[in-house]
């Protein structure tokens, strides 16, 4: 199912399932007053990560990103919108009154993640967000538990830079260990039988 129109954002998980890294439009204004901030981030930069792959140590600044209540007038709904990635000294708003606009722009809805170890609990009270807690946002801001990232074209001058998607893959480094530790311990006892016991196999 394409996602190209805004009668297809709805609050209900069975169709946010389908929809999640999908591109999908949505047109309102915001509301700045209730801003969210998930850090410590750094800003996802595609051509700079491809260059830097197998470095030590990836250089460059960490930052938010800003999450803002986005009232959709064509649904009549609250949703949460991650408009990207500031540096740690543009995270006030007063400091990116440019960025402080309403338009329409396209996204990508995302789901709820669930905290990984060792990554600290969110602090609703002090506006201190580890991890996206759809539940724990939309009651915070009263918008409905739907998230999407705006895309990199949403990006003002000053910040949010937009395209902060982030493709989490299956972390399968265990499944590799133990294959590869299993098969190294199986040829070691068949080299060890064959040539130390001299037993027939």
């Amino acid at each position: 199912m394409r996602a190209d129109t805004t009668a297809e954002i709805i609050p209900e998980k069975r169709h946010l399932n389908h929809l999640e890294y999908r591109r999908v439009r949505v047109r309102g204004q915001y509301d700045h007053s209730q801003e969210l901030y998930i850090l410590p981030r750094s800003r996802v930069d595609p051509v700079k990560e491809a260059r830097e792959a197998g470095t030590l140590s990836p250089s460059g600044e960490t930052g938010a990103n800003v999450i803002t209540p986005f009232y959709c007038t064509d649904l009549g709904i609250t949703i949460l919108v991650n408009r990207g990635y500031v540096p740690r000294q543009k995270i006030r708003p007063e400091t990116r009154m440019k960025g402080q606009l309403h338009y329409f722009f396209v996204n990508r809805p995302r789901l709820t993640e669930i905290r990984k170890p060792f990554v600290p609990n969110n602090d609703a009270d002090k506006n201190r967000w580890h991890y996206r807690d759809l539940e724990a946002m939309s009651h915070v801001t009263g918008a409905q538990p739907v998230f999407i990232d705006a895309d990199y074209a949403s990006t003002i001058p000053g910040g949010p830079v937009g395209g902060q998607t982030r493709v989490t893959l299956r972390n399968e480094h265990m499944q590799y260990v133990v294959t590869w530790y299993g098969l190294c311990a199986a040829t070691s006892y068949m080299w060890y039988a064959k040539f130390i016991k001299k037993i027939k196999l």
